[in-house]
């Protein structure tokens, strides 16, 4: 293969890879900035995208999350891919938080109370038969109720600074490629479309 390792990854590095960035955070970050802005999209849908996966990652469905992200950026003429960008938002840093913070809100808004903090004896039997009736009224129910507000919080935050940064991206794309092309026109002695440029 081409661009094969010489040397194959171990386990270890693999996994100081999912969860550590190769190079580090901030260039990463600045990495999927780029890479959700050159969505070929509007910046609605972009944005829409983007907030559908967020909302997702909230929800205390692990495993269904992009499904989930992909349902609703169709309902609200989202992108899928931005959706799936937005899913990234879920991993094994930012998971332990996000279900901290659902299910303390859920139990405040359910006002259970509190479990002694011991899982149910019947938990690890309960997950292997798929029976998640024992685990469902302690623990996912006050995930579930607490990750509506939060997940929409966060996806409409990240809807409205996506959608700036989306237009402003496009608009800055869009005076660069007129300029280009009048440069162009001048270049070869023909005259610009549209007149100069403000």
């Amino acid at each position: 293969m081409l661009f094969r390792r010489r040397q194959p990854e171990t386990f270890a590095q693999k996994l100081r890879g999912a969860l550590w960035p190769r190079r580090s955070w901030r260039r990463s970050a600045r990495y999927m900035q780029r890479r959700v802005l050159r969505l070929r999209a509007t910046p609605h849908a972009i944005a829409a995208g983007i907030a559908a996966g967020v909302f997702s990652t909230f929800t205390p469905f692990l495993g269904f999350h992009f499904i989930i992200a992909f349902a609703l950026a169709w309902m609200i003429r989202g992108s899928l891919a931005g959706a799936a960008l937005g899913c990234l938002l879920g991993n094994p840093v930012t998971f332990p938080l996000i279900w901290a913070s659902t299910y303390e809100l859920g139990r405040y808004v359910l006002a259970a109370e509190t479990p002694d903090g011991h899982a149910p004896a019947s938990l690890g039997p309960s997950l292997l038969k798929g029976d998640l009736s024992a685990i469902w009224t302690p623990y996912l129910k006050p995930m579930l109720v607490g990750s509506i507000p939060l997940g929409a919080g966060f996806g409409l935050l990240t809807y409205l600074i996506v959608l700036a940064m989306a237009r402003s991206f496009q608009e800055t794309r869009l005076r660069r490629s007129a300029a280009e092309r009048a440069m162009a026109a001048a270049r070869a002695g023909q005259p610009t479309l549209g007149g100069p440029l403000p």
